[in-house]
């Protein structure tokens, strides 16, 4: 008797625990729900998790899905927090930016219940639940460097990258290529001088690097540096020049600065990868890219500061790009044969 009395209390202890919420929680169905770690440049940005996040806001509005994100502080973060988010019932998991393909790598391994998606660079030998989302940065780089070329005065333009990878080609040569197609439009030659700062972090760096590029004599410098290019545009407002930005229409930092931008739309791509996967399609082990035939990449509609007619030919340009009837080098490899088929003579120093 005395053991039927226990196990009756037992039952209706758990049965109470029950009512009042203190269950375990179990996955809410009817939400598709999907979180985003960032890099260490974190959600505020003002560039590349800043758009990405507003992506999956918008994403959410539209389609009901719950989205929530991660910050991380410093590389280390990045497995930590990986790890953090699939503790959360999360469909999908985003990763920002180039550094975090091996712990996303390393994560996803352990989670294959789960889809991964690495936004703007490949994830070696991915494992069969991730999906990597790259852009085709060289073409908008080909259009800035075209608008560089054909806007320079002192036939002197520069170009300040961070540390060399595979997307930063993309960037350096689509960039130097416009420059030298707008060179052999206008019959000319143009120096380019081209400078790393081995780092997306150091704005003084970045700074000092652009202000002697400045005073040796170019008028226009395109930066893809990450938060480093925030030194370039300072740069350009000590030494009334131009500069061209990247990721997002950065005109709002130097308005009478900033020629124009090399927009890379994070936003549109990691709403139109979401959908899929909230579709249901099998996206994971591939590599999906994405460029202006899609909508992902390009210039910014207002550009005030640039000449109108300059502006026009750059929109044939981006046309011709889309037709494939102009192919971006996004190599050095690429950007040697484009000069061999009559770009102009090789002046990048």
């Amino acid at each position: 008797m005395k053991r039927k009395r226990i196990f009756l209390t037992a039952l209706l202890l758990a049965a109470s625990m029950v009512s009042a919420g203190c269950s375990i929680p179990q996955k809410d169905t009817t939400k598709y729900k999907i979180a985003m770690i960032t890099d260490t440049g974190g959600v505020n940005d003002q560039a590349f998790n800043q758009l990405a996040w507003e992506g999956l806001q918008k994403f959410s509005e539209e389609s009901g899905a719950e989205v929530s994100y991660i910050e991380s502080k410093q590389a280390s973060d990045y497995v930590t927090n990986l790890d953090r988010a699939t503790d959360g019932f999360n469909d999908l998991v985003w990763g920002t930016g180039f550094a975090m393909a091996d712990p996303i790598a390393t994560i996803a391994k352990l989670n294959p219940d789960i889809l991964f998606a690495l936004i703007d660079n490949r994830v070696p030998d991915a494992p069969f639940n991730v999906a990597s989302v790259v852009f085709r940065a060289e073409e908008p780089s080909f259009v800035v460097g075209y608008i560089a070329g054909r806007t320079t005065q002192t036939d002197k333009v520069g170009y300040v990258g961070a540390v060399k990878t595979e997307t930063s080609n993309q960037f350096e040569y689509g960039y130097v290529s416009g420059v030298a197609y707008a060179a052999q439009e206008l019959g000319k030659e143009i120096e380019i001088s081209v400078q790393m700062t081995e780092s997306y972090a150091d704005a003084a760096k970045a700074k000092a690097v652009a202000s002697k590029m400045y005073s040796s004599g170019c008028d226009v410098i395109f930066h893809a540096a990450g938060g480093a290019g925030y030194g370039v545009i300072e740069a350009a407002k000590e030494w009334d020049k131009f500069v061209i930005g990247v990721d997002k229409d950065q005109s709002y930092l130097a308005p009478d600065n900033v020629l124009t931008s090399a927009l890379k739309n994070v936003n549109v791509a990691i709403g139109i990868v979401s959908e899929m996967a909230m579709d249901g399609e099998e996206i994971g082990g591939q590599v999906l890219s994405y460029g202006m035939e899609e909508g992902c990449v390009g210039i910014p509609e207002e550009n005030p500061n640039m000449d109108p007619a300059i502006y026009e030919d750059a929109m044939e340009l981006m046309e011709q790009i889309q037709s494939g009837e102009v192919v971006p080098p996004k190599t050095e490899e690429e950007y040697e044969e484009f000069l061999k088929e009559g770009g102009m003579k090789d002046g990048v120093q």
